[in-house]
Formats: structure tokens, C-alpha cells, sequence
């Protein structure tokens, strides 16, 4: 029998826009424990996302996050000696976690000046419906759709 999961620590929203997600987002996009430099470089980002699309950088980056994701995923089980890529459908809670994992992992990625500049134009490809992140939602959603013979196994 597992143990009961650990309780969830309530997030407190941020200051500027008085969201909890981009409390969460700025969790992931932090460095080292510098929570405030993270604020800085996100706060920075979405003003440079309103200068580059002269629309709202928050809700830019809310379109963004919607755009990358993911519905189902692919987990590997191993049945009778052969491992296969069962599809599976994505929790809530977990696909805001992916889509915020991979947009910080390939603004980290990208190339650019500043961490903001290279955020700000991944917030701006992946509203958009282009860029590595949202590339990488279509590669896992394709390897669902290839590997749906297999969704009998649900895992």
C-alpha cells in the first residue's frame, strides 16, 4: 500500500496580476532560490511580448501556455517482455506542469540576449502555434495518435 500523498502547499498569487499560475511559473523559472530575479526576468518578458505584438503581454503568454498544453501523453509499460508506448490522457494539474516545464526548458534553450528576451520570444512563438515548445506538444500528441493501437493496455 503507498502512502497518502503530501499535502499541497496553497500558492500565494503573484503581486502584479494576482494569479496563481504565474506564481507556479515563476517557480519553475527560477534559479538558484531568486525568486524576486525570477519576477524581474518574467515581468520583463511580458512587457517585451507587448511591445513585440502590441497586444496584452499577460494574455499572450495565457494564449501561449493554453497553446502548448498537452491532452495525452505516452507512458511506457512493459507487457510480456516488449515495452510499448501506451497513450494515456494527461491529468489536469500535471499538463499545467508540462506545458510550464517545457516553455521555461526552451526559452532556456533558445538563443538571445537575456533570459526575458529569450522568454518573451518563446511566449510570442507558442501564441502563435510555432516554436520548440509547441513543437514538442504536436511530437507527444503524434506519438499518442501512432501508438493508439495499444490504448487497450491502459496503464
Amino acid at each position: 500500500m503507498r502512502k497518502s500523498q503530501p499535502k499541497k502547499i496553497p500558492l500565494a498569487p503573484d503581486p502584479k496580476f494576482n494569479d496563481k499560475l504565474v506564481t507556479r511559473f515563476v517557480n519553475n523559472l527560477m534559479w538558484e532560490g531568486k525568486k524576486s530575479g525570477a519576477f524581474n526576468i518574467f515581468y520583463d518578458s511580458l512587457e517585451k511580448v507587448s511591445k513585440i505584438t502590441g497586444e496584452d503581454g499577460y494574455e499572450v503568454w495565457k494564449k501561449a501556455l493554453n497553446n502548448i498544453t498537452p491532452g495525452v501523453e505516452v507512458r511506457s509499460r512493459r507487457i510480456g517482455g516488449a515495452t510499448f508506448q501506451i497513450p494515456s490522457e494527461v491529468r489536469p494539474d500535471r499538463k499545467i506542469s508540462l506545458s510550464i516545464k517545457w516553455m521555461v526548458r526552451y526559452s532556456r534553450e533558445r538563443n538571445g540576449r537575456s533570459m526575458a528576451d529569450k522568454l518573451a520570444n518563446e511566449i510570442v512563438a507558442a501564441s502563435k502555434g510555432e516554436g520548440a515548445s509547441y513543437k514538442k506538444k504536436e511530437d507527444t500528441h503524434r506519438m499518442a495518435e501512432a501508438n493508439k493501437a495499444f490504448a487497450h493496455f491502459k496503464v
